[in-house]
Formats: structure tokens, C-alpha cells, sequence
């Protein structure tokens, strides 16, 4: 039995390792699973780097951080396997939730948006400047948090403040007044709302409908070495996978999960999760989002390099990378398809033919080409109906170079 350390945060779409090992799929696999559970995704990141563990639960603009080397010296990762998109949320504080939208339901995201506009221009004129905390300078919260913004009008450092909080202690920061509100994962916004500190007023997936977010993380050269030996992991994950979306083990889910080793939180936030509804404020009956955290489905755990590409396009907006095309390149290389379908050909796993598509670009069920199995891929829509090209994204970078 070949033995694996994950590290992983606590966190519902931490789902996927912890039911491979859970339910005998890493076994199966003949792999033995250590989970390791952290509080911070910058603890996350330490243990990979430093070889504490062989893989990760993490968000996926981490990784890509990593392999360019913001803020630390650069250590390649890949990305084989995407764990879910989206699972989070946006929670604010009652008295200013109570001023943006209709308290209990989701609302409009761009009415949303404008009504948190004019709140903040009365902000400024008193000098307070409205205090958001995300996850991590490097994730999807911070990424999706300022595209919403930006396309809201909101967007400079005058008007928001955007601190960092681990998820554990996200509704703690927003009980104390420490942040008006906070974009997390999944159950933490529910700690929030049952503990009658915040009120969600928006999901992320409101502002892109298909997000990337956690992802499996993997030193380039470790799993460049061992193959083999990831491949079987990969395999455990996917029939982790169909196990998490199949209805009959929602209850069986559920409890593994709210394990004290796990994610140590309420069954019923995290049973609620699991079946995609929401709840936007204490007193108030759970809403069902769709696709709030999507998994497995329509090739969800497929590491497309178009997220790769947007996401790099956000990190070079929000000025945490300056834009370059040979680091746009490398970022785009972090996330690893042929990895995914060389492990995954031999269990019946629908493969993409393509490695990228136009995010954003789908807003009926398309089919698209695959190379095993039949693939139609849902809506993906970004709120503003704007689409990501990466060729022409990357056009541009070029030209810029001239």
C-alpha cells in the first residue's frame, strides 16, 4: 500500500480526498490516505512546498502564484484535478445587507452591486472606506470579490479595503467589526448566518456561473516522477466524485464530513451545501442555488487552461502580477489535462478533446467535443455577460510587448 499525505482545509468541497479515503476508492486504488488538516491556505501551501505532504487541497490561483513565484521563490506546481467549482458566498454584515437587498433571498447581483455603490460613495465622504475580507491575496474569492466589483463601478482602493481572513475565522472578523462582510467558502458563510452576524447577499456563482476554485496541487516534479502513483490518486478522486453526486449518499456524505477530524461544523449547513441550498439569513428557509457548488458533473474535476488564463488576467488587473505573455504561458501550463486524461482513460471518465475553451461563452447545454464519452457542458455565464478568449487575451499581451 503506497501511502499519501493531502492537506486540505475545512472546508466542504475538501469532499473529494476525504471520501476517497472515507469510502475505500484510495484503497481500492492500493493507496492509503493521511488527510491533514490545516487553518490557513498559507499552511497549506508551506507544507506542500517543504515536502510535509504530497498533495493538496487548494485554491487554484495559489498555485499558479507559486509556479511564478509571487511573494516566495518559485516552485512549479501542477494542477491534474479540479476538486469544485465555485461554493462561496458573499456575506455582509445585517444593517449593511438589510441597506443592498432584500434580507433572506437572492437578489439581482448587479442591483446588488449598485445599491452597495451609493452606500460606499456615503462611506467616502465621511473618510470610511468599507473593509472586505477573502481568503487569501491569491484566490478565486479575492478574484471573483474584485470582478463583481470592478464591474459594479466599484474598483479603487478609496472605495473597498480587501484583507485577508483564514475561513475559520471569517465569521469571528465579521462578529467583531473587524471587516463588513467576507467572501468564503462553503459552510463558513452559514456560521455566520446561523450565528445572526452576517447576512449572504450574493454567491460566486452569480458572478461566473462554472468558477474554477479548489483544485488538487502537486509539486511539478514529484508528480513528473511518479506518474504512476498519481494516477491511482486521480482515479480514487473521480469515483470520489460520482459518489458525492449521487443523492442516495447525501446522509452518508454528510456525516463523514461533519466528522471533528473533517470539518468538525453542523450537519446541517454542510448537508445543505451538498444539495445546493442556501441560507441567506438567520430565521429565513434555505434557498436552492443552482449549481451553487458544482461537482463532478459535465466534467467539473476537467483542468481546463482557459480558467488557468482567466485567472492570470485577473491577477495582472488587480496589479498582483505585472502582465507578461511568457508568465501567462506558464501560468496556463500549471493546470494539467493530459495528466487528467491519461489517468482517467481506462475508468470511463468523460475526456474533452480540447484543453481550453471561451469562458463564459456557453449559455444554453452545448455539446462539445470529446474524445470518451458524450459531453454537454452547462451555462457558464459571467454576470456582466461578458466572455474570456485566452488566444486573444494573449494577442494582446503580445502586442503590448511591440
Amino acid at each position: 500500500m503506497d501511502r499519501l499525505r493531502i492537506g486540505f482545509l475545512p472546508l466542504v468541497d475538501a469532499a473529494l480526498p476525504i471520501l476517497a479515503h472515507e469510502l475505500g476508492f484510495a484503497e481500492a486504488e492500493g493507496l492509503e490516505l493521511q488527510l491533514v488538516r490545516d487553518l490557513s491556505w498559507a499552511t497549506v501551501q508551506d507544507r506542500l512546498l517543504y515536502g510535509h505532504s504530497d498533495a493538496a487541497h487548494m485554491v487554484a490561483p495559489l498555485a499558479i502564484s507559486t509556479t511564478l513565484g509571487l511573494a516566495r521563490p518559485a516552485v512549479p506546481l501542477s494542477v491534474p484535478f479540479v476538486l469544485g467549482l465555485n461554493g462561496n458566498a458573499i456575506t455582509l454584515t445585517p444593517d449593511l445587507a438589510a441597506r443592498v437587498t432584500k434580507i433572506g433571498s437572492p437578489g439581482d447581483i448587479k442591483a446588488v452591486g449598485a445599491k452597495l455603490r451609493e452606500v460606499i460613495q456615503e462611506r467616502r465622504k465621511s473618510g470610511r472606506v468599507l473593509r472586505l475580507g477573502v481568503v487569501h491575496r491569491y484566490s478565486s474569492h479575492n478574484y471573483m470579490l474584485r470582478y463583481w466589483l470592478k464591474g459594479c463601478d466599484i474598483g479603487d482602493e478609496e472605495d473597498v479595503s480587501i484583507v485577508t481572513i483564514a475561513p475559520p475565522f471569517a465569521a469571528d472578523a465579521l462578529a467583531a467589526g473587524e471587516v463588513d462582510g467576507i467572501c468564503v467558502g462553503a459552510p463558513w458563510n452559514s456560521v455566520a448566518v446561523e450565528r445572526g452576524v452576517g447576512v449572504v447577499v450574493a454567491t460566486t456563482s452569480q458572478i461566473w456561473r462554472r468558477g474554477v476554485e479548489k483544485v488538487l496541487a502537486v509539486q511539478q516534479e514529484r508528480i513528473e516522477a511518479e506518474r504512476e502513483l498519481f494516477d491511482r490518486l486521480l482515479r480514487a478522486l473521480y469515483r470520489a466524485g460520482e459518489a458525492f453526486v449521487d443523492p442516495h449518499q447525501v446522509a452518508a456524505i454528510t456525516e463523514i464530513l461533519a466528522l471533528p477530524k473533517y470539518l468538525d461544523g453542523s450537519a446541517a449547513a454542510i448537508n445543505r451545501v451538498i444539495q445546493d441550498r442556501v441560507l441567506f439569513a438567520k430565521g429565513h428557509e434555505p434557498v436552492h442555488i443552482p449549481d451553487f457548488m458544482f461537482q463532478h458533473r459535465e466534467a467539473a474535476n476537467f483542468p481546463w487552461t482557459s480558467q488557468a488564463a482567466w485567472l492570470y488576467a485577473q491577477m495582472a488587473a488587480a496589479g498582483h502580477v505585472k502582465p507578461d505573455i511568457q508568465d501567462y504561458l506558464a501560468a496556463q501550463a500549471v493546470f494539467r489535462p493530459d495528466i487528467y486524461r491519461a489517468a482517467l482513460a481506462t475508468v470511463g471518465a468523460t475526456l474533452p478533446g480540447a484543453s481550453s475553451k471561451l469562458e463564459g461563452g456557453i449559455s444554453t447545454p452545448t455539446g462539445v467535443g470529446s474524445i470518451q464519452g458524450r459531453l454537454i457542458l452547462g451555462a457558464d455565464n459571467f454576470f456582466d455577460g461578458q466572455s474570456f478568449d485566452p488566444d486573444a487575451y494573449a494577442t494582446m499581451l503580445q502586442n503590448s510587448r511591440v
